[in-house]
């Protein structure tokens, strides 16, 4: 059965993680991500539209109301739609640790504001109608959260809390992506924990990637709370996972669609996270189409208009070859053929 939504969108982000100038993968402009996703095409399906990275060399976050509507005009003349859009959040873009000191969570603070304001350009222009920001602690790391947890935790929560006030005074909405690097987020209990202590669920949720959100259940980073083991079994598995996203789908308020091996990634500056493969991969862990199910149960409910795919830190070769976006918009349409409504 054919559904109008969820809508699919391609992440412009994996041109740039992992990405560095001089190195056999240099980042990918945003000209050229937005070409692979138009190419894209399954049984006359494509792209419905991308979510975006708000940082050079994609989006200048100190861009001027004309040259954020040029990049509005190029999205939209290409037929596609913005939707989600991730805050420069962390140190040496905008923004600084959540867990810092009052300068830095001001900085992280600023990362928040100037993502309002980029939104409210592109909503006004009518390239953008649904989706949130993105954020996360902004804490590379989890040695310095383990020092004192309770009291970083709570210092985390306090700056989120702020950011959503902020988001909420601009008609948006915040998404804290749950990732094993980012300290106070590092697991599916540590995060869940940080969601309660926030307790802003119409303003301040989750944001459930697949890729990520497996390393949970194995518990890296925190052993603590691992639901299965390394060699656990379909039954084990599905059972953790049903326990998992019992507890963060009601907060759950963006997805992403990714495959996982079960391994611990990084490449660049990003490294210890969860390894994103093509949909395609044989050594992917993951049924994606039935574990989007268990997050996308009550989406609409939810706000949720759009899902995105991430595939961060995809060699460049594999993000320039079409096979690569065509499987991944084919298993997006299983997605929404299985789960999505009208």
């Amino acid at each position: 059965m054919a559904h109008a939504k969820p809508k699919l969108h391609n992440a412009m982000w994996p041109g740039l993680v992992g990405k560095e100038d001089g190195t056999d993968h240099p980042p990918i402009s945003l000209q050229r991500m937005l070409e692979l996703t138009v190419a894209a095409e399954v049984n006359g399906q494509t792209f419905d539209g991308v979510d975006c990275f708000l940082f050079h060399p994609h989006t200048d976050p100190d861009a001027s109301d004309d040259d954020l509507k040029r990049i509005a005009d190029e999205v939209a003349g290409h037929g596609l739609k913005i939707g989600s859009l991730v805050a420069p959040v962390w140190p040496g873009t905008v923004g600084d640790s959540a867990m810092g000191d009052d300068e830095q969570q001001a900085r992280f603070l600023k990362a928040v504001e100037t993502s309002c304001r980029i939104a409210k350009v592109w909503n006004d222009h009518g390239v953008r109608s649904y989706g949130l920001i993105r954020i996360d602690s902004a804490e590379f790391g989890v040695e310095r959260w383990r020092q004192d947890p309770a009291t970083n935790t709570a210092r985390i929560a306090d700056t989120f809390r702020k950011a959503g006030h902020i988001a909420a005074d601009h008609g948006e909405r915040l998404a804290m992506e749950g990732e094993i690097c980012w300290a106070g987020m590092h697991s599916w209990k540590d995060v869940l924990n940080l969601l309660e202590a926030v307790d802003m669920p119409e303003t301040v949720g989750f944001q459930a990637d697949l890729a990520h959100s497996y390393l949970y259940l194995m518990g890296y980073n925190a052993p603590e709370h691992a639901l299965v083991s390394p060699d656990h079994t379909d039954e084990a598995f599905w059972a953790a996972y049903q326990t998992m996203t019992d507890a963060l789908r009601p907060w759950t308020l963006d997805f992403h669609v990714a495959q996982n091996d079960g391994q611990v990634h990084g490449s660049g500056t990003h490294e210890k996270t969860g390894k994103h493969c093509p949909a395609d991969d044989p050594n992917g862990k993951l049924d994606i189409a039935r574990c989007a199910g268990y997050w996308l149960e009550g989406a609409a409910e939810r706000g949720i208009e759009h899902i995105c795919w991430d595939g961060c830190m995809f060699p460049n070769a594999t993000l320039e070859d079409g096979h690569t976006w065509n499987t991944i918009l084919d298993v997006m349409l299983q997605v929404r053929d299985a789960h999505g409504w009208a």
